[in-house]
């Protein structure tokens, strides 16, 4: 039935601008449509990863209609690209849309669409191997996810022994995730080939639509967060292991509240946790709390952690509707509150932007889509009294915050430095790999951390990391949105009103402007250079001195 529609749009004849546009509708339509579908049944197979129906029907999207659906789209781009008036097309968003058209076209290749194909389910495999581990703790089956809270625990006994249990439960597939991820970088290696590419670094630039920054951008803040963050982390590190009285801190002392206190538990329902968002919500702007009212009464949220589910969180938008669906696995901690405020920033993004004409207005780059979450996190601190009533708990959960959005730094250029080795290395082996993760982990990670005994685990640590295996280079927009998340919260600590408009007035915009246009629109700057990371970071470290 899908093909009967890429048919007619491929036969119709387009002789002006205002029919271009009416067509480029009906395409957006479509597209809308065939997304919605392919989501509600990934969200389905999530959900439940041992529900056999649900993957089955997941991947039949993926092995019958993705690849006629990308093939069928290739053609409708080169029958818009080759329009005479094309160009003549200049409303809000067509030029940055046209330019990431023109990049795929350049790089499609159909000898790509079935590695493509073969690729998804590669992930699929990881998704579902990752989700059914679980451990055996104090006499119960828990998954991992479950199992990540007891690193939380003030009894070093109970972190250290969750910790061994997690990390050998991973070693035991090992050799199944190595074979697993040696598959998936021989497939990615002959698709950047057949592509005109070096390699997939340089061909997953392109197929990521990024236009705004280059791989020697990725290296250079590689070397900025080396040099102006890990000494910061270092400096907390020192701090904690002289709050927990320890002699050397171990990778399970990493979670625990340095103070000796019990850990957070803000709330324990999902009711309870959708109540916080919405309040909290609600003190920034009405219509955020609003959108999470409406995906609440929609049956959108799907927050808590149970046996079969898959790992992590997300929040998928559902173009033909608007509203989308949030996943997550919260278990009570402050993690989880977390999660749902990153989450439900995405949230508000997909609100904002569902009015926009074209659904490729709303497909925005990571960078864009992270700056909505991770903004939405540190805009959300100066309301998180509201979930936490007690200064001391407050102070805590703030502090712990804080030094996350430190953290994540050197772990994103760890990733993705990983990444940039490997892939510009396709010819390695296994081993080779491991070491170059080590290495890497070093590098980024300091020298204050003890991994002592933990060679192997620390050598296979990278197996937990899911963009690594399911989406390649899509990591660092994480860290260049955290910059400009610092950068919001600087403003809305000057100015709460203007941040906020500012934010929302950037979010709207979908990706119909150039990353540097969006960043400049929430009032922060698209830079990752030494000198303007070394600025955020030591803001952030004051605020961390301050409390």
């Amino acid at each position: 039935a899908v093909v009967s529609y890429f048919e007619e749009l491929a036969e119709r004849v387009i002789a002006s601008v205002g029919e271009l546009e009416r067509w480029l509708k009906d395409l957006s339509e479509l597209e809308a449509a065939l997304s919605e579908e392919g989501a509600w049944r990934y969200i389905r197979m999530t959900l439940d990863t041992r529900d056999e129906i649900a993957a089955a029907n997941y991947q039949k999207f993926v092995n019958e209609v993705l690849p006629l659906a990308e093939e069928a789209t290739d053609k409708l781009h080169r029958k818009l690209m080759a329009l005479p008036f094309v160009e003549d097309l200049q409303g809000d968003g067509y030029p940055v849309f046209f330019r990431g058209i023109r990049e795929q076209l350049r790089i499609f290749r159909e000898a790509n669409v079935p590695l493509q194909t073969e690729l998804r389910n590669l992930a699929q495999t990881y998704s579902t191997t990752i989700g059914a581990m679980s451990v055996e703790w104090k006499g119960e089956t828990i998954t991992l996810p479950k199992a990540a809270a007891v690193l939380e625990s003030t009894d070093r006994i109970d972190r250290e022994a969750i910790y061994r249990l997690m990390a050998n439960r991973r070693l035991e597939d090992a050799d199944k995730l190595d074979a697993l991820f040696h598959d998936m970088v021989a497939r990615r290696h002959t698709i950047a080939l057949n592509a005109g590419a070096t390699n997939f670094r340089d061909h997953s630039y392109s197929a990521l639509g990024r236009f705004d920054h280059t791989p020697s951008d990725a290296i250079a803040f590689h070397a900025s967060v080396e040099h102006e963050v890990v000494p910061i982390v270092e400096r907390l590190e020192r701090e904690r292991m002289q709050s927990l009285g320890v002699d050397s801190l171990r990778p399970w002392d990493l979670q625990v509240d340095p103070s000796g206190e019990p850990p957070l538990r803000p709330f324990s329902s999902d009711a309870e946790l959708i109540g916080l968002a919405e309040t909290v919500f609600g003190k920034l702007h009405p219509y955020f709390s609003e959108c999470i009212r409406t995906m609440r009464g929609m049956g959108r949220l799907d927050l808590g952690s149970r046996a079969g589910k898959a790992p992590g969180g997300y929040n998928y938008p559902l173009y033909e509707t608007g509203a989308p669906f949030i996943f997550m696995n919260a278990v009570g901690t402050t993690d989880d509150v977390i999660t749902m405020f990153h989450e439900g920033g995405h949230a508000v993004h997909s609100f904002l932007t569902h009015p926009l004409p074209v659904t490729g207005f709303k497909s925005f780059p990571s960078e864009v889509a992270e700056l909505a979450s991770m903004g939405m996190e540190l805009l959300t601190m100066d309301h998180w009294h509201l979930v936490y009533p007690d200064a001391d708990d407050l102070r805590r959960a703030k502090r712990d915050q804080l030094e996350r959005v430190l953290t994540i730094l050197p772990w994103v250029a760890t990733v993705d430095a990983f990444q940039h080795a490997v892939y510009t290395h396709p010819e390695w082996t296994m081993p080779q790999r491991s070491t170059a993760w080590v290495e890497t982990h070093a590098r980024f990670s300091g020298n204050l951390v003890d991994w002592s005994g933990l060679e192997t685990q620390r050598a296979s640590l990278w197996h937990k990391q899911l963009h690594i295996f399911e989406l390649p280079f899509y990591y660092i927009e994480y860290a260049i949105a955290q910059l400009g998340a610092i950068g919001l919260w600087r403003n809305y600590k000057q100015d709460p009103q203007a941040a906020v408009e500012a934010y929302m007035h950037a979010l709207k915009l979908g990706y119909t402007r150039t990353l540097p246009e969006i960043y400049a629109a929430a009032g922060v700057r698209f830079d990752f250079s030494r000198k303007h990371i070394a600025e955020l970071a030591a803001f952030v470290s004051e605020e961390l001195d301050r409390l």
